[in-house]
């Protein structure tokens, strides 16, 4: 049996109820399409699980076309903004043990006013960004 640290090695949910550790994550727009491509068999069924801790508020938005995103927070405290296709907007705040879920085609990005950690289950095929 293995161990592995989430903060750096996001696991993947795919076809089959198969689990499987990703490359170190980098953040980059690189390791996106790297991810992407490894697991495009999948579709829109796979998911991206990761573990994220934030100091600063998010400087851009991201939607995912394709499928929902839980967001758990597990530390702290996260505002989490979601601009809806047709211009509505909300916004929710998570303390630890809370969730809340992006649905496909919402626009999302978080404030952070202290460090925060999130939990993160992403359908991540066809992931756009923007700058906040």
């Amino acid at each position: 049996m293995t161990k592995w640290n989430m903060t750096e090695n996001p696991v993947h949910l795919g076809l089959g109820a198969m689990a499987e550790v990703e490359d170190v994550f980098t953040g980059k727009p690189e390791w996106y399409a790297a991810y992407g491509e490894r697991r495009a068999a999948d579709g829109d069924e796979g998911r991206l699980v990761s573990l994220h801790t934030f100091e600063n508020s998010w400087d851009t938005w991201e939607m995912h076309p394709n499928g929902c995103e839980l967001v758990l927070c597990v530390d702290g405290e996260m505002t989490l903004l979601q601009e809806l296709p047709d211009g509505t907007k909300r916004t929710v705040t998570l303390q630890a043990g809370e969730f809340t879920i992006n649905d496909p085609g919402v626009w999302h990005t978080a404030d952070i006013d202290q460090p925060a950690t999130g939990v993160f289950i992403t359908s991540g095929r066809g992931t756009e960004v923007r700058p906040r």
